[in-house]
């Protein structure tokens, strides 16, 4: 059995809760979900904006929680505190307070989970490493997160995300990372943020958590780099690092050649070159494995074990995960993009699409509302014209509300087909799509574009 995570006496130390429990009982796992519970799990009774966990105590100690974290109620089972958020916080801190792991936060508006996987298997490569899973960047996510961290973990890599002003400063106060990577800056919240500039600063909080001497790792590919080194500098940052095709980075980006399903890119730094390649495709993605090229570096890995992790590197699902269907000889490619989405991941993920060749059916795209855009959602739907255009999609499919601009901007005699909803779109498609075809799916995740994700794979993963 691994060492484990807490005994029921750090817990009340970290918290300040009472119980019953035996003081040396150990708990391997922590979950906020009563049906995903790991070995000795510690049940914590957060409420969300949909549930109260309270609501779902007894069922989690009935799927083998060995203990439950609560602000009411009483029982055998039990740590009562004043409140379970707050105390999922503290051990947060009890986790951070006792590692000595090099800790690495990640933000940005596109691309965050995709360079917090590639320096995850960066660092797995080289020793035992701990990271968030999915997407929980949040204002729970990471706190569970980081309690979740074991004691022995030598690296640790965190994602925070934000969809206002205020949000990241805590979360990175709470992780405190060595090296901060911010990914890039884009149309993303705009109707709480108003501005890039305004998006820029709320990317930019992470620095206000990073330990003393820290590093701050930055793309160098956007307008709004400025803003960032501006206020890296006036949070007292001791080192900058950027990385880009841009010229002068530290880490910079050469030669950029992108396949179906391969990407090739020379990397220099200090004056040396380096061969990076990576069994995904995409521009994007070479930006995404060179800022894990340069937190390996910084954090001592040798640069051949980085290179050869990111060789190995894929694609999660929701992110570019592409699916061949059906019989070998003509199957239907499924690429699934449909976690999420703005004008920058849109405009990337078609990009790697015109690459495609489809060379026994049609190309089809499938595109969702991107969300938050606030007032000028129109105008950045119909920005995505000519990328549409330039994929080569024969075929193209729009859902929701906001892709109406889009479809205006394309001529609606150019839309196959534009529905309000995914599940008004789902059968239109398994109607439409034949084996030999490639289809991409990409939106927002609030769009709902999983499950017509989920649909064409039962249909055309069948024979």
């Amino acid at each position: 059995m691994t060492q484990p995570l807490y005994s029921i006496a750090e817990i009340l130390a970290a918290t300040g809760g009472k119980t019953a429990l035996e003081p040396t009982l150990p708990i391997h796992s922590i979950s906020i979900d009563s049906r995903e519970l790991g070995p000795e799990a510690l049940f914590v009774a957060i409420k969300g904006d949909r549930f109260d966990g309270h609501d779902f105590v007894d069922q989690a100690l009935a799927n083998g929680a060995v203990a439950a974290l609560v602000s009411r109620g009483s029982g055998p089972q039990r740590i009562v505190v004043d409140d379970a958020l707050e105390s999922l916080r503290d051990l947060a801190r009890s986790a951070r307070a006792r590692s000595r792991a090099i800790i690495v936060g990640v933000t940005g508006s596109v691309g965050k989970t995709t360079t917090k996987e590639a320096i995850r298997t960066v660092f797995e490569d080289a020793a035992e490493t701990h990271a968030s899973i999915k997407s929980f960047n949040n204002h729970w996510g990471v706190p569970l997160m980081l309690a979740r961290m074991p004691a022995g973990a030598q690296f640790g890599v965190f994602e925070m995300g934000m969809s206002a002003p205020n949000e990241i400063a805590p979360l990175s106060q709470l992780v405190r990372p060595h090296i901060a990577v911010i990914t890039s800056v884009a149309a993303a919240h705009l109707e709480a943020l108003g501005s890039l500039e305004a998006i820029a600063r709320a990317k930019a909080e992470i620095f206000s958590g990073l330990e003393p001497g820290g590093t701050a790792v930055l793309n160098a590919d956007h307008p709004q780099l400025g803003i960032l080194l501006e206020q890296a500098r006036a949070d007292g940052v001791g080192t900058i690092v950027t990385y880009g095709e841009a010229r002068g980075t530290d880490w910079q980006i050469l030669e950029v050649q992108s396949a179906a399903d391969k990407s090739f890119a020379t990397i220099e730094h200090n004056g040396e070159r380096h061969a990076l390649v990576l069994n995904v495709p995409g521009r994007h993605m070479v930006a995404n494995a060179t800022a894990a090229l340069a937190v390996g570096y910084l954090a001592g890995v040798e640069i051949a074990v980085i290179l050869r992790a990111l060789a190995g590197f894929g694609l999660q699902v929701g992110r570019g995960k592409r699916r061949l269907l059906g019989p070998s000889d003509k199957p239907l490619l499924l690429i699934d993009e449909s976690y999420n989405a703005n004008t920058a991941s849109m405009r990337a993920a078609l990009d790697v699409f015109a690459a495609q060749q489809v060379p026994d059916g049609r190309k089809a795209i499938v595109l969702g509302d991107m969300l938050e855009l606030g007032a000028q959602s129109p105008a950045l739907h119909a920005s995505l014209k000519d990328a549409v255009v330039a994929s080569g999609a024969e075929r193209i499919y729009l859902v929701g509300p906001a892709m109406g601009a889009l479809a205006d901007a394309l001529g609606r005699a150019q839309v196959t087909a534009h529905t309000q909803t995914a599940a008004e779109m789902a059968p239109i498609l398994r109607n439409d799509l034949a084996y030999g075809d490639a289809v991409m799916v990409k939106g927002s995740n609030g769009v709902g574009l999983s499950d017509i994700v989920d649909k064409i794979a039962q249909q055309f993963d069948s024979n």
